[in-house]
């Protein structure tokens, strides 16, 4: 039987109890607060729900990983960082980013990133937790992630993509931003076969939390709460832009 969570005390049953089918369901109910949240993410679960569900908190197995390190560029995908006329910032457009992940998709009904779901995370990222890249034709907004950051790993919520590779060019600048800032680790949840052509791969679950307690077990340079590492914000800028330039 599936557990079901009161609004308090914030507080998870062990991730192994999650179920097999559908693979990585691990209770209902809680809340979307930032404590909820930060709960979840710092024991390798997170929500995924609709409209017509409660709240579902899952931590699939095996889960899917990008080591920065592991990062794969195609030829095609090099040709369109050097030559495509994109423009990357971070956290510039945060609540827009949301709301282009959220808008409805070919071949899919609805989507997961409900009003209550929006709100959650623009709370968070109010707070400095959730982070956003933009890819810009002109000022024309095409393209981005976000997710959640604490300390060295990034937990991707969603990307979306309205001109070509525009997604990936916005996970590359992530991963050089990563990588120049000490980021370790980019949860991307479940499989996808976009992710595992850039590098992705699936991991034991019991492996994954055992990396992510070892990422989170030290404090970063900003205090013990993981709040606002060095990346994903080149040189500490707030309002760090780039272009689509990679060498």
């Amino acid at each position: 039987m599936l557990p079901w969570l009161p609004e308090q005390p914030v507080s998870f049953p062990p991730v192994s109890q999650a179920l097999r089918d559908p693979d990585g369901l691990l209770a209902a109910g809680g809340a979307l607060t930032p404590q909820w949240l930060l709960a979840a993410y710092r024991r390798g679960i997170f929500p995924w729900y609709s409209d017509d569900q409660p709240i579902l908190w899952w931590s699939p197995d095996p889960r899917m990983v990008l080591f920065p390190d592991a990062l794969r560029i195609s030829r095609s995908l090099a040709k369109r960082l050097r030559n495509a006329d994109f423009r990357v910032t971070f956290n510039r457009a945060f609540a827009e980013t949301v709301d282009a992940c959220a808008a409805p998709r070919p071949g899919q009904p609805g989507t997961w990133i409900t009003t209550e779901m929006r709100s959650a995370y623009l709370s968070l990222h109010r707070l400095g937790y959730a982070r956003s890249v933009e890819v810009w034709q002109g000022e024309r907004l095409v393209g981005g992630l976000y997710g959640v950051a604490l300390g060295p790993v990034f937990f991707g919520e969603s990307m979306f993509s309205l001109a070509r590779d525009a997604s990936k060019v916005a996970l590359v600048h992530l991963v050089r931003a990563m990588q120049q800032g000490n980021g370790r680790l980019i949860d991307c949840q479940m499989h996808t076969r976009h992710l595992a052509s850039l590098g992705a791969r699936d991991i034991a679950r019991a492996d994954f939390i055992g990396y992510l307690e070892e990422c989170l077990a030290k404090p970063t340079s900003t205090g013990d709460d993981h709040r606002l590492p060095d990346w994903p914000l080149p040189e500490d800028d707030p309002c760090a832009e780039t272009t689509s330039a990679f060498t």
